[in-house]
């Protein structure tokens, strides 16, 4: 046999042995890339159906794809007769080692993802959470923006907002006004609740069911005080909150009922005996 005969043997023994491997592995490639894209269509699919975030959507369906490309290469990797547990092990390191780099991001994220899931507010909701108060003008994969009411922007991490009390202002359609107003130990109670409640029944805002309440609560060093809680839409909370404090004030002097101010009573003890007087 010539050389030439066991150079052709030997690449047709290679071909035969490796050559069905290589034609192995292509077809996982292939197949895999085509599963790869069908999974990622369908799982943006059921999210869009779940009215998930558009971020939360992207950044799932992209993180489904790779991952799958990175199993699929390794399976053709495998069938190529090559050991993969070396890559596994190498691919599990690196994922460790970004996990603990990326640590307060991956806790970010991972409470973004919570809040998309949960919804505790969206964007447009009055809130309170993580030390701060305002409207919810983005909610991000790591971080959500809010709009305070002295227009300021402030940019909260969402491990913070989950991780902490969320106070949700608008989260219902209606809401409490609480009040608290002082009268004269020398006025009538009687005609103070009146004036009050004429007040109350004259605003539309209000609402008659549930009826607001009016009653004495206090009696304080210088005024008998009174809780005033009507209730009115959300979007009304605030006009209802000043145009009240208005309007009793006014209803008030309409009918003669003082509103106290912080008044002391003084005594002077001298030489001629007591002498009683009185500061404000």
């Amino acid at each position: 046999m010539t050389d030439f005969s066991k150079i052709l043997e030997s690449v047709q023994e290679y071909l035969t042995e490796y050559g069905m491997k290589v034609v192995g592995a292509i077809a996982i490639l292939v197949l895999g890339w085509w599963a790869a894209k069908i999974a990622r269509k369908i799982v943006k699919r059921i999210m869009v159906r779940a009215k998930v975030d558009e971020t939360l959507v992207g950044f799932v369906t992209n993180l489904v794809y790779v991952a799958l490309l990175a199993f699929v290469v390794v399976a053709a990797i495998g069938k190529l007769g090559v050991q993969t547990t070396s890559f596994v092990a190498i691919l599990g390191a690196a994922g460790l080692a970004i996990g603990l780099a990326l640590q307060g991001s991956l806790s970010n994220f991972a409470a973004g993802v919570l809040m998309v899931i949960f919804k505790p507010f969206k964007v447009g909701d009055f809130v309170q959470a993580a030390g701060s108060t305002g409207v919810v003008e983005t909610i991000q994969i790591f971080t959500t923006t809010m709009k305070t009411v002295d227009n300021k922007i402030v940019i909260i991490p969402n491990a913070k907002i989950t991780g902490d009390s969320i106070v949700n202002f608008t989260a219902k359609d209606i809401r409490r006004v609480d009040l608290v107003i002082g009268v004269s130990y020398s006025d009538n109670l009687d005609k103070v609740k009146a004036a009050i409640d004429a007040v109350l029944a004259a605003d539309e805002r209000i609402l008659k069911d549930p009826a607001p309440m009016v009653a004495v609560s206090e009696l304080a060093d210088s005024s008998v005080n009174f809780v005033v809680r009507p209730w009115t839409k959300t979007a009304d909370y605030w006009d209802v909150y000043f145009g009240t404090i208005k309007a009793i004030k006014e209803k008030f002097d309409a009918d003669g009922i003082s509103i106290p101010f912080p008044q002391t009573d003084v005594h002077i003890i001298g030489q001629g005996g007591v002498t009683a007087g009185q500061a404000g």
